[in-house]
């Protein structure tokens, strides 16, 4: 055994000193060399290796200023441009190096965020230059995905203990990568200027649109934020998640980048660019955010605008769209254009449009859609984006001939007539006349060839056939104001109605008069472009978490304490009359320690102003929950003092639709509505249009449209137990409690009113309108149901008791159908009624309408049917009503069918109908016999299909509407049949 193991050699050592310590410190050998400067890094290679090995710092930086320096030849490497090599440098910055380094990287950055074309970067900014191109985005939203599906695949908990921070320090990252209104040029010029072939360039813009506009960002970065929680997230990477900030940074993006004249291959990335974030969500916070950076500020390229957004035809009309809404919105809808003069906020408005169009033939017939087209002509707004979109196409006499063509053989249609909103036909009504103008003064041969004609002809008779009132008057002001253009006094034409001597009629009449021009629009641009995403914090700040604020007092500073000298008195004669305060009878000194008491106390708003003020400041607790307190009062006692409600109002709305909770107040939301119901019920005319159109428009979630909805609805139960002219010198001074009409809609029915102060009066119930519908549908079904119960019970003489007792107890508790003043009815019908129909038959031609969601659906239904039982029988346009309310009923039935809540919507809103038109079932018959027959056979087929119980449940309740549905509606075709003789031949 010895002889197999031979020393090669024998080494002999000196023995170690005493003094030498037992255990010593033995350094691990590096396989790759130290590199503390940019020359020891001679290849991609070598960094590839040093950043596998766990490099020092020093290390670490001199390879990324390797990585990030610029090349010495075309051919040499660049990190940026699509590789294997630097895919796998990507890959090892992103799971290995960011996760170490990125906190340490930060606080030693001696300016955290200098940008992508500073030229000192600092630390943190060299790791984000090698990160920001495609492939690095790509490499940062799949790590994040990764983790986020590792933080999921154990229960709740993340299977990793470090994963929660790991997420927030990538969401961090991504903030990095992307803040800034330059960073999209950035990483496109980055990951494409240097690839040859226009195929590898189209590939990596193809990715980086699909990684930004797709909202794979946007919802990984949600995702992240749900599992980290929003309140662990830094304030300055919270834009990431929020769709709407995300929106306008890209926006944003754009507008910076056409700004600088790009190239043909630039423009069109932006144009892709741009229509694919429309697809988003938040289409209008994009759109009006370009519109802004390019058209409305000192330093916008009106040409770049359309280059970018009006490039693509299907862009073109949904942009065009957009503009033509905003600019109303923002310049004129705040305009009173009473008279025939020219404005010159009108004039600066159609400068705008004009610079947009510059001249382009498919621009013009964009336009000239928008003026004819059945959802057209800015539905809503006031006349004024008529005017201005006219004033544009008169510079062409062939364009404007065009309109009025088409107007006029759309004005005479008879389907139109009977079917589209009444909204509608006044805003296609005001085109034609303006129109017509333009013509008689470019071309008075054409528009007298045009009005002998007989699309003119058969247009004016088949509107004076029409059964509505509204209708008829539309056609006599278009006549006689057509008359008026082409025939002398004597041969003019004069209907000789009272409806065509109000002062409607002549303003009607005197639209044709109107010519405005095309002007310059400097007046309108703004130098303050609107705010961007906010700045990043200095870094120190930016790696703290951002806490959520606490619903806590400002703690004010301890004032000195005084010295007391006490002073010894015999004649405690004064004293005797004074009595103590019993201890803690100040609530302000309730807590113990004198320090925490807040003596300056955030003072109540009693200005407009200052509510504003208060609700725009959201990190301030005291502010925001006496705003709340404070605004349905204050709107309500401001309502008539002057312009200052009105002035804001639009404001106002904004801010309360919009407004969130963040400090978890209590009951956040019922106060809330009731400011809202104090903005509508104090100005109805101007914001119940808004609220109908922002329901329907406005990028807001499921609650906050259920939010807008139950406004209107309880704001036109209110009006209607008032005379308006009544209410609005009441407003002024509100008592502290509500009428007694309203009042019982609030009120826990469990106590009694004069039990109860005005202080613990219920806020808004959550089934607010669901209430109100259960007290409508039930004054429709109990007199059916005591027939019903008279018809299956024992001999009349033996019921005539009985069914006078029911009678007499009856006759106190119904509430039966009121008559409120004309005033109040017509302002609910145009106002409310007829915004809400109108825009709802607009939104059922987009792709995706909101409303269509069934518990949308639902409370939009049941809301149209409070405000017709609001409005009464009293209300002259009941018929327009009934019809527009009918028409829509039959339109979205396919919609309601399996669903429980559509379909008890659906008939509450019938119910509604036929109670309020119980006494005038003649006239329903003879104008409506088709509809009358039709929804008669349909809701046979739910009531058959329909299970119904004794549980009390809502399907239950869905087949007693639909029986009383049935019952009304039987009787009527029974006892006019000889009027439905005519519509019944034809259906089938």
């Amino acid at each position: 055994m010895d002889g197999l193991l031979t020393p090669v050699s024998t080494t002999y050592r000196r023995a170690t000193r005493d003094s030498e310590p037992l255990l010593t410190e033995v350094k691990p050998t590096r396989q790759v060399k130290e590199a503390t400067t940019i020359s020891d890094v001679s290849s991609p290679d070598d960094a590839l290796e040093i950043l596998k090995n766990q490099p020092g710092y020093d290390t670490l930086i001199a390879v990324l200023r390797y990585l990030t320096a610029e090349p010495s030849s075309p051919a040499a490497f660049h990190l940026q441009t699509p590789s294997p090599k630097s895919a796998a440098i990507v890959h090892v910055l992103v799971t290995e190096i960011i996760p170490n380094y990125w906190a340490l990287l930060q606080e030693e950055s001696t300016e955290y965020g200098t940008g992508p074309t500073s030229a000192n970067p600092d630390d943190a900014e060299l790791a984000l230059r090698c990160l920001r191109s495609v492939t690095g985005l790509n490499a940062v939203v799949t790590h994040l995905k990764t983790m986020i599906r590792e933080s999921r695949t154990v229960g709740k908990g993340p299977k990793r203990p470090d994963l929660q921070l790991h997420l927030t320090l990538f969401l961090d990252l991504l903030n990095g990568l992307l803040k800034g209104e330059h960073t999209i040029r950035a990483i496109w010029t980055a990951s494409t200027a240097r690839l040859t072939e226009a195929a590898q360039r189209k590939i990596q813009s193809q990715q980086l649109l699909s990684v930004i506009s797709s909202g794979r960002i946007l919802s990984t970065a949600a995702e992240a934020a749900a599992v980290v929680g929003t309140d662990e997230i830094p304030a300055a990477s919270r834009w990431i998640t929020d769709g709407i900030e995300f929106s306008k940074w890209i926006s944003l993006n754009v507008a910076s980048w056409t700004r600088r004249e790009p190239r043909d291959a630039e423009t069109t990335f932006c144009a892709d660019l741009v229509q694919r974030s429309l697809s988003l969500g938040y289409t209008g916070t994009v759109a009006k955010t370009i519109i802004d950076e390019l058209l409305l500020s000192k330093d916008g390229r009106p040409e770049a605008f359309s280059a970018v957004c009006l490039h693509q035809p299907q862009v073109a009309k949904k942009m065009m769209k957009i503009l033509l809404e905003h600019l109303s919105q923002r310049f004129l809808n705040s305009l009173v254009l009473d008279d025939t003069s020219s404005n010159s906020v009108v004039s600066a408005v159609a400068g705008v449009i004009n610079a947009v169009v510059a001249d382009d033939a498919a621009h013009r017939t964009t336009l000239v859609d928008w003026c004819t087209a059945a959802s057209g002509a800015g539905l809503g707004d006031q006349i004024g984006i008529r005017r201005a979109v006219l004033a544009v196409l008169a510079k062409d006499k062939g364009t404007i001939t065009t309109v009025l063509e088409k107007s006029l053989a759309q004005f005479g249609d008879q389907l139109y007539i009977k079917h589209a909103a009444i909204l509608q036909q006044e805003a296609h009504t005001q085109v034609l006349l303006l129109s017509a103008g333009y013509v008689a003064r470019l071309s008075p041969i054409k528009l007298r060839m045009l009005l002998r004609s007989g699309t003119y002809l058969s247009a004016i008779s088949n509107r004076i056939a029409a059964t509505h009132a509204r209708a008829r008057f539309l056609g006599m002001a278009v006549g006689e104001s057509l008359s008026g253009l082409i025939d002398d006094k004597a041969k003019k034409l004069d209907f000789h109605m009272e409806e065509m001597e109000t002062g409607e009629a002549d303003w009607f009449k005197g639209l044709s008069s109107i010519s405005d021009s095309v002007g310059p629009f400097d007046s309108l641009l703004s130098s303050s472009p609107p705010a961007s995403q906010p700045k990043p914090p200095t870094k120190v700040a930016s790696t703290s978490k951002a806490r959520k604020p606490k619903p806590k007092a400002a703690v004010s500073a301890p004032a000195p304490k005084a010295i007391i000298e006490e002073i010894d008195s015999s004649d405690d004669s004064e004293e005797e009359d004074l009595k103590p305060y019993a201890k803690g009878s100040d609530p302000e000194d309730s807590d113990d320690d004198a320090t925490l008491v807040q003596r300056n106390k955030v003072k109540a708003p009693v200005y407009i102003r200052d509510l504003i003020s208060y609700l725009r400041d959201s990190e301030n607790y005291d502010k925001q929950k006496l705003a709340l307190q404070t605004a349905p009062v204050l709107i309500r006692r401001k309502a008539n003092y002057g312009t200052e409600v009105s002035s804001h109002a639009d404001e106002l709305a904004g801010l309360l639709v919009g407004l969130q909770d963040k400090f978890d107040i209590e009951d956040f939301a019922e106060k809330r509505q009731q400011g809202m119901i104090a903005l509508v019920v104090s100005q109805p005319k101007s914001m119940a249009p808004w609220f109908a159109r922002t329901f329907f428009e406005g990028d807001y979630s499921l609650a906050q449209r259920t939010s807008i909805l139950v406004t209107i609805g309880l704001s036109a139960r209110e009006l209607a137990g008032y005379d308006i002219s009544q209410y609005q010198a009441a407003a002024s001074f509100p008592s502290k409690r509500l009428p007694g009409k309203i009042e019982q809609l609030y009120i826990d029915p469990a106590q009694q009113p004069s039990q109860l102060p005005a202080s613990q009066l219920k806020a808004l119930p959550a089934n607010a309108l669901d209430g109100i519908a259960q007290s409508v549908t039930s004054s429709f079904l109990a007199p059916l149901a005591a027939e019903a119960a008279d018809a299956t019970t024992g001999p009349d003489v033996l019921k005539l008791q009985t069914f006078t007792a029911r009678y007499k107890s009856k006759a106190k508790a119904k509430p039966r159908v009121r008559a409120i003043p004309n005033t109040t009815a017509a302002l609910l019908a145009a106002s409310f009624f007829f915004p809400l129909t109108a825009h709802f038959q607009l939104a059922l031609r987009s792709s995706r309408p909101v409303v269509l969601n069934p518990a949308l659906l639902s409370l939009y239904l049941q809301t149209l049917g409070i405000v017709v039982n609001a409005a009464g029988p009293s209300t002259l346009a009941l018929p327009q009503l009934t019809s527009e309310l009918w028409d829509l009923l039959l339109r979205v039935r396919v919609h309601v069918v399996g669903d429980v809540a559509a379909l008890k919507g659906w008939f509450v809103a019938i119910a509604v109908l036929l109670e309020v038109n119980d006494g005038d079932m003649r006239r329903i018959c003879a104008e409506q016999g088709r509809e009358v027959v039709e929804t008669r056979e349909w809701v046979s087929g739910v009531f058959e299909r329909t299970r119904g119980g004794d549980d009390g449940g809502e399907e239950n309740h869905v087949k007693m509407l639909a029986a009383g549905v049935l019952i009304k509606l039987g009787e009527a075709i029974e006892k006019y049949q000889a009027l439905l003789l005519g519509d019944l031949v034809g259906f089938s």
